[in-house]
């Protein structure tokens, strides 16, 4: 009788509450509308489509934190995106869950999937949202993870979520998953640069099978692209702190931007002076683009001595990767005709 009281006090409380949360949610709702900011949850079943998430893997039970929790599988209309509910009728089971949160039993464990860092709710969205409003820091959750290298994370922009699925078609195209499991991820702040990205490979493609002398798989170009082109700058690029040093200068780049920046720099340098080229390693282009945003360029800089070997100007303009800037042809050809490629 005791414990029938108390529920019947407490969801009393939750009546009172859910009243005075759906009201802060249609304020939020008229502010989001006006600002034009984003204010709702993420749609678990486009996320997959968009990602081309296919495996699942159940992780068990673990203390998932709420923060983290920004989606759902069918509700995700439902409730704001910080899991304010949003529809009258949603008062009578938000009422008796936020009564059982506040008894000894508890509410069971959701259910969650995992996407990157970002959690979907498959079943448990009313406890989601009490938790919230009981002040709760993380929530017990059954976890199912779908794996994936695409960044993801809470409270990112459409453009950023663009930039995942492009990332996503990326990785499809160039089976890089594959090729490289346990790859680190590559962000491009731009979408459409991951095109360009992937022309880069390409041309990669067209001169290794010149210099193997029989096609290859997409697979194997890719994994040798990765290991002796993308990887080797991207070392170089955190042994100097390049971004670090850069930053706050102009647009912020990541990673990946820099090396594409790298990859255009040299490229037309080669294209416009052949064997000539007064930049040819990414040590030399690293310089030049501290040079370009008035950093002090290390002294280490300086002496680096990465070796890189850029394609001859013949072949660099009969294999041009598609999206790259083309320069001004110069007037005097370069008549060699070495096959030669980043190392």
């Amino acid at each position: 009788m005791a414990n029938e009281n108390t529920f019947r006090t407490s969801y009393h409380e939750g009546v009172s509450k859910f009243r005075s949360v759906r009201n802060k949610a249609f304020w939020q709702e008229m502010l989001h509308h006006f600002t034009g900011k984003h204010n709702e949850l993420l749609n678990f079943d486009e996320i997959r489509s968009r990602l081309h998430l296919h495996e699942e893997h159940y992780q068990g039970v673990h203390d998932v934190p709420l923060n983290q929790i920004a989606g759902s599988v069918g509700r995700y209309k439902d409730f704001t995106a910080s899991f304010l509910p949003k529809k009258a009728e949603m008062q009578e089971r938000w009422s008796r869950i936020y009564a059982l949160a506040n008894s000894l039993e508890g509410p069971p464990p959701i259910e969650l999937y995992k996407v990157g860092q970002v959690y979907f709710v498959r079943d448990g969205n009313h406890r989601v949202s009490v938790a919230h409003q009981l002040g709760s820091k993380t929530i017990q959750a059954h976890v199912i993870e779908l794996p994936t290298t695409v960044p993801l994370r809470p409270r990112m922009s459409d453009r950023e979520i663009e930039a995942a699925e492009a990332y996503a078609n990326f990785l499809e195209e160039t089976g890089l998953s594959r090729a490289v499991p346990g790859h680190e991820s590559i962000e491009l702040t731009v979408a459409a640069r991951y095109h360009e990205l992937m022309g880069y490979i390409f041309l990669h493609e067209r001169v290794q099978e010149k210099v193997e002398g029989h096609p290859l798989t997409t697979e194997e170009v890719t994994a040798d692209w990765y290991h002796h082109v993308y990887e080797p700058a991207i070392l170089l690029i955190r042994k100097y702190h390049v971004l670090e040093l850069a930053k706050g200068k102009h647009t912020a780049r990541t990673e990946g931007d820099l090396f594409l920046w790298l990859m255009n720099n040299l490229l037309d340098l080669r294209h416009q002076y052949g064997d000539r080229a007064p930049v040819q390693s990414f040590s030399g282009a690293l310089k030049t683009y501290l040079e370009e945003e008035h950093v002090h360029v290390p002294e280490a800089l300086e002496s680096e001595n990465d070796q890189s070997v850029l394609l001859t100007r013949n072949q660099v303009k009969n294999t041009r990767p598609a999206g790259a800037k083309k320069p001004t042809e110069p007037e005097d050809p370069d008549p060699s005709e070495t096959c030669s490629q980043i190392t």
